[in-house]
């Protein structure tokens, strides 16, 4: 039986992982670009709206938590292409990004650099438990 104390264990995980180099408003610009294409692409993973007291509604959010990680430019580059050997629905920033100013420039700066090149400071990645965590290998949790 399940209560409202009882702490929920998602088969699941939404993780960031971050380049250790950035700035902390970098940080959090990348992590909030990267999570906002996991649910437009996994619409399982957004709860439902919420609500105050008074009825006044806001936006549904994601319904389990997203962990933050931070490596390496290497252990970035190795957890990218552990996600996609794994086919786990990913998303990337990269260097190229914080030139940039819409959405179009966005899109053909990572068009334009091959995947094993990509100056990557930014991933997220959607899976089971323990295929994410095989794709974290090596990153740790952000302080």
């Amino acid at each position: 039986m399940t209560t409202e104390t009882t702490p929920v264990r998602f088969d699941t995980k939404i993780a960031v992982l971050l380049r250790e180099d950035l700035a902390p408003w970098q940080r959090l610009n990348v992590t909030a670009f990267l999570v906002s294409g996991l649910g437009t692409e996994l619409p399982e993973v957004i709860g439902e709206p919420y609500a105050d007291a008074d009825g006044t509604a806001y936006l549904p959010m994601f319904r389990q938590p997203v962990l933050a990680f931070e490596g390496t430019k290497e252990t970035l580059t190795a957890a990218h292409g552990r996600a996609l050997s794994r086919s786990l629905p990913r998303s990337v920033f990269t260097s190229d990004l914080f030139a940039t100013g819409n959405d179009h420039d966005n899109r053909a700066a990572v068009r334009a650099v091959p995947k094993d090149q990509l100056d990557l400071v930014g991933l997220a990645v959607h899976g089971p438990r323990n295929a994410v965590d095989r794709v974290l290998k090596g990153a740790r949790m952000h302080p």
